[in-house]
Formats: structure tokens, sequence, C-alpha cells
């Protein structure tokens, strides 16, 4: 089908200065005026020691949109970019429910017209924007095409947004005592950044790489939901979504946390999106593990690098560590955009050479999806 695809530059712009594990606090907030118990605790575990946010110190408030950070990352390509025919953007957080996220970065740039998809999602959503990017110019519907991956999700981890349940927190843990982990996790896991490629039909750039192949698949059937947003469980535990809460008091507030169902997660997150997912593809793609020179996995967290190593052996692709890149530590878990961040500090690098071949994992633990991504250095 059609012809190769290039990726041919890569950017990521990450907002504000790093921010410290001992200084994420005095950024979000203090709930309850009272420091966090399970931060210590989240922290130890995940392994980040530095990230970014697009938040005022003083007031709290976002310093720019989830748009505005996009149309960043995709400056920073180049002055001299040319013209993109198609945009896609993947995010989990847009700045709104309409127009979607895509039209807003296209308006941000101020681009003449062009095709724009916006890719919904969690951290997947870059990953499907890159494959609607790549598979439109390979394709020939496009001659060059822009992919992002993005996420704006600070001013929602603020305290402030914490506050409204404090009178209805007492209650809450009396029925269900892990809930105050589930909403006080995501705080010390997620972080802001966004990252761009451009594709193109033609090699060209001082790194360019062949996008070979684009595996994206789902384990919905399978799992229940894991993590969400815009939405909350109902006595049953079924997932009620934002337009069945019809009052703005506190309930309606809690319905737009993002929330995590944490064993569910370390029991299934390995297996469901890596050892299962990845065996179909060696099988299919005949992949072997000596043909791999880079590994990237978009992993949230070092807790799960051991499990990841089980799942790659069973899998039959035991990747070496030797062979891994990863920048969670000092980038922080972006969500959607860690890809992106990644991809763009490996090529930056200039560790990656000519035949090489680059595959990156992409999980997602809303309801168990996973994305697979393999390049070739030309």
């Amino acid at each position: 089908m059609g012809t190769d695809v290039f990726l041919t530059r890569s950017a990521a712009h990450l907002p504000g200065p790093p921010i410290s594990n001992d200084d994420m606090e005095d950024v979000l907030g203090r709930v309850g005026g009272q420091p966090s118990r399970a931060r210590r605790v989240v922290l130890r575990n995940n392994g980040i020691v530095s990230r970014h946010y697009a938040l005022d110190r003083e007031s709290g408030r976002a310093t720019m949109s989830n748009a505005q950070l996009t149309a960043q990352a995709i400056r920073a390509l180049g002055d001299d970019l040319g013209p993109v025919d198609c945009l896609a953007t993947g995010t989990s957080l847009p700045d709104q429910l309409l127009p979607n996220h895509g039209v807003m970065v296209h308006g941000e740039l101020g681009w003449p017209r062009l095709e724009v998809v916006s890719l919904a999602g969690i951290c997947l959503a870059g990953a499907a924007a890159f494959k609607h990017a790549w598979l439109c110019v390979k394709a020939g519907d496009a001659q060059r095409a822009v992919a992002t991956g993005s996420e704006l999700v600070s001013p929602l981890l603020a305290a402030r947004h914490f506050e409204a349940e404090s009178q209805h927190r007492v209650e809450q843990l009396q029925e269900r005592p892990e809930i105050g982990f589930e909403k006080d996790f995501l705080r010390w896991m997620l972080s802001d950044g966004a990252g761009a490629v451009l594709m193109e039909r033609e090699p060209n750039g001082s790194c360019p790489l062949r996008v070979d192949w684009i595996d994206l698949s789902s384990a919905a059937h399978e799992l229940p939901v894991c993590m969400y947003g815009g939405a909350d469980l109902d006595a049953q535990g079924r997932l009620q979504g934002w337009a069945s809460f019809d009052s703005l008091d506190w309930r309606a507030q809690s319905v737009f946390a993002i929330k995590q169902d944490v064993r569910l997660l370390n029991e299934n997150i390995s297996a469901a999106t890596l050892r299962d997912p990845l065996a179909e593809v060696v099988k299919r793609r005949k992949l072997r593990a000596q043909d791999i020179d880079w590994f990237l996995p978009h992993l949230s967290s070092h807790y799960f690098f051991e499990p990841a190593v089980a799942a790659l052996a069973d899998a039959g692709l035991p990747v070496p560590r030797s062979r891994w890149f990863t920048n969670l530590a000092t980038r922080g878990n972006t969500g959607s955009a860690s890809p992106f961040i990644m991809l763009d500090e490996l090529l930056r690098s200039g560790r990656v050479e000519k035949g090489q071949r680059l595959l990156m994992f992409v999980p997602e633990s809303g309801r168990f999806s996973s994305g697979f991504i393999h390049l070739t250095a030309v």
C-alpha cells in the first residue's frame, strides 16, 4: 500500500523549569493545607525525579492552554518547516469538549487550510495521531504530515479541585478506604508536555527514520475500566459519564477528576498491554530481539520496568535493558506526549546510527490498549 514514509523531524516542548519532588506540593498545593500521605510512596515507586508544569506558582493557574502547548512543540520543528497537508493531534485532555483539539491547534498556528484530525484516548492518543499522519502520507493523500501528542494535566491536579470534596471525604473513606489513594495517586504521576514529528515521502534531514509499521490494539473486551476522567463509578461499579450528572455540586466537580484503579493496573498492565499483544506482533511481523537496536517503552513508573522485562521474554522478544531508552525520570509521565518526547531526546542525542531499528511501545491503562511503532534509521 502506498509508498515509504519517513519521519524527518522531531521536537518537544516542556513548559516552565523542571520541578523537583520536593517542590511538587509547593506548585500543586496541599489539600486541606496538609501534606499528602501518598506522595512519598508513589514517588519512591515511580522513580521520577523532575517534571514540568504549565502552572504559575503564585496563582496556581495554567500559564498556557493545551492548544498553545501543542503549537509550541510544532513550532520547535523549525522555522523552515514549510507547507503541511495534514495535522493529526492526540491528547487525553483537550481544553474543551467542543471544538476539537486539532482545530484549536490549527488556529494557534495560523496555517493555511489543511486536513486536521483530533484523536481521543489517553496515552495511546498520540500514537493514534502518529498512525493517522503516517497513513495519510503512505496513501498519497498528503505530501507532508505533522503528528502530535500533548498533555496539560497540571491544572486538574491543583489542590483547589480536591478541596470541593473535603466535607464528604470522611464519609467516602469509611465506605471505600482505597478511594483516598486512588484520587491522590495520579497527582504524583502525571505532568505536562507536548511533542511533534514531521512525516514525508523523502528521507530528508540529518537522521530520517523510515516508519515501517504501526500496530494498535485494545483489550477492552477482556478487562474493565482502569483509568477514567469525566466519569465516575456507580454503586454497581459501572462507569457513568459526565452527561449523567446534571448538578454542579461537589459530585459534578468530582466526576471531572482523573482516577486510577491501582490494583487493577498492577495486576493486568504488563500482560494485557505488552506480553499478550506483543506475542501476536512477534509472530506476525517475525520480530527478533537481536534485530531491535533501541526499545523505547512508555512506562508510567519505574515500578513496571522489571515486569516489562519479564513480559518481553514471555512474548519472545527479550530485548536487554542495555538497548532500552527512556527519559521518564527527568521528563516525567506526560501521557500521549511521552513517546514523542522520548523519541526526540534519543534522536537529538546522536546515538541512533544508520541501519538501526527502533521499537516504540505505548501502553494505555484506560481499558488496557497498546501500540507498537517500528522504525528504521536510513
